[in-house]
């Protein structure tokens, strides 16, 4: 799907598919984090179950008033214990799939939010040709 940005000074998702997001003309194939003031980091976790605590420690150090999380292809949500770092600093997180997640992104985005999306991209397996 191929997205439009309403303000052009925040990073915005171009485009996203079931295994990629489009940021800045350049396809993005594995999971990732980004800021609305331009934060990017490459997010350690190749589908779902690889998430640890750990990871959502990660998202507590950005500088967001909200967190949105893009578990995959489908809604699945992380154990509440994962969410204390984030509580702490009291940054909401939303959960919903990728696609979900990457439209909110932009609309919350291009209303002037600070917000940052951590979005799961699973591999997609082809079939044998």
């Amino acid at each position: 799907m191929k997205l439009e940005a309403d303000n052009f000074d925040v990073q915005t998702i171009q485009g996203y598919g079931a295994d990629w997001v489009g940021v800045q003309g350049e396809k993005i194939k594995h999971s990732v984090i980004l800021g609305s003031k331009g934060q990017r980091l490459d997010w350690q976790c190749s589908r779902y179950e690889d998430l640890t605590e750990a990871h959502f420690a990660q998202l507590a150090e950005f500088d967001a008033e909200l967190i949105i999380f893009g578990s995959g292809s489908r809604i699945r949500f992380p154990p509440p214990a994962w969410l204390q770092p984030l509580m702490a600093k009291r940054m909401g997180l939303e959960t919903m799939d990728t696609g979900a997640a990457c439209r909110t992104y932009n609309i919350l985005a291009g209303e002037g939010r600070r917000v940052v999306v951590a979005l799961v991209l699973e591999q997609v397996l082809s079939a044998p040709k």
